[in-house]
């Protein structure tokens, strides 16, 4: 896992603002997460997210073209409830 680097909030705030914050907390870390458009999903930094994708669209090829929810969950290691979740969604 990363590090966190820390900034003083004097370096990038307007007094202003910092003046209204240590109404709040003084002397304390602050974590201030990313806005939610920014953030990046599970996975997406590592791969995992779209191997995940491209595995689940194999399943659903699979099932479409005749392998059993049974079967797919021998080859993919998978419990059959996991494969119903993954061929019967969008």
């Amino acid at each position: 896992m990363a590090e966190m680097a820390y900034v003083k909030a004097n370096a990038v705030l307007p007094e202003e603002l910092v003046a209204e914050i240590q109404k709040y907390v003084q002397g304390e870390t602050l974590y201030i997460p990313k806005a939610e458009a920014v953030r990046k999903k599970w996975g997406e930094c590592s791969g995992t997210r779209k191997w995940i994708d491209d595995r689940n669209s194999s399943i659903r090829n699979e099932f479409t073209d005749g392998n059993t929810i049974e079967q797919l969950g021998m080859d993919y290691c998978l419990s059959i409830e996991t494969i119903k979740k993954i061929v019967y969604s969008k």
